[in-house]
């Protein structure tokens, strides 16, 4: 009887824990569903926003959706300032910014993983302190340096240079942690071989370091692409404007023209988002796969 009564008490066991990981399934999914709906409403109000009238932005209570679809807010934005001039620019500073982080930062990063020099962790540690600098910290000296020494303000050098000295203390801790995790053995081998130091990084190390360099590379595209201060208080002329300055010329004009220019605003700023979105959604795999696999070892 006891024997039969164990063996009926097993499937009903494992129905209820069959139940258990159904709900919780269905919780972990409902949670997700919640914090995506969340997380994505203020871009689907910015882009519907984009596609209204002016009045229909003021209107209270607000709607979500306009009642006639306004695709020519994206043409008026266009050709109504140099919109197009401002986002050129924003390209040039992205090609000369992204590949000499990419650059330093793995050239760095290299020394750092792969080679015992005096000092080497203390350097490293005081590199990383430089983290918990605001940028607001540095922002006057390096004014007065590109002003006073170079003479570079109202121009793109003070937001180019800085990229081709290192490219960053997070860039070089994230791509030192990667090459941390890649064993040693493969350079004792190629060296056997006889690699010298810069075939080991180029022909062993940087293709197993593509996911890591991407993630830099996206990291450095949507810094450059997202600067709002440096451009601010570097470049004067209009013609040499950033898309980021841009957006704030959009906020300016409803301000001082006392007009509803708000759905100007956020076509503007969708504008600005579909390279970054575009980025992110092409090289999303080798992105997640930079971060996950960017141990702690030290």
């Amino acid at each position: 009887m006891a024997i039969a009564a164990t063996r009926d008490g097993a499937p009903a066991r494992s129905r209820a824990e069959e139940r258990r990981r159904v709900l919780a399934t269905a919780a972990t999914y409902a949670a997700l569903v919640v914090c995506g709906v969340l997380f994505s409403f203020p871009f689907l109000w910015t882009l519907a926003t984009s596609l209204k009238t002016g009045l229909e932005t003021r209107v209270v209570p607000p709607v979500f959706l306009p009642e006639v679809v306004q695709w020519q807010n994206y043409l008026n934005v266009w050709t109504a300032q140099p919109l197009a001039q401002w986002f050129a620019n924003s390209v040039v500073i992205i090609i000369a910014t992204v590949p000499g982080a990419a650059v330093t930062a793995t050239l760095v990063a290299y020394s750092f993983a792969r080679f015992d020099f005096p000092l080497r962790d203390f350097w490293f540690m005081l590199m990383l302190s430089t983290l918990m600098l605001p940028y607001e910290v540095t922002l006057i000296p390096q004014y007065i340096i590109y002003q006073k020494y170079f003479g570079w303000v109202n121009t793109f050098w003070p937001l180019i240079v800085p990229s081709w000295v290192g490219g960053g203390a997070f860039t070089i801790f994230l791509l030192r942690q990667f090459l941390m995790t890649i064993p040693r053995d493969l350079d004792d081998a190629a060296r056997v071989d006889g690699a010298n130091s810069f075939q080991i990084l180029w022909s062993i190390l940087i293709p197993l370091c593509r996911p890591a360099i991407a993630t830099v590379a996206i990291l450095q595209f949507l810094r450059e692409w997202n600067d709002f201060l440096g451009p601010f208080i570097y470049l004067n002329d209009p013609k040499l404007f950033t898309m980021s300055i841009g957006l704030r010329f959009f906020q300016t004009l409803s301000e001082s023209t006392q007009e509803p220019r708000t759905h100007l605003l956020m076509t503007a700023t969708i504008l600005m988002s579909v390279p970054a979105i575009i980025l992110f959604f092409s090289f999303q795999r080798y992105f997640v796969r930079g971060i996950v696999m960017t141990g702690l070892k030290g």
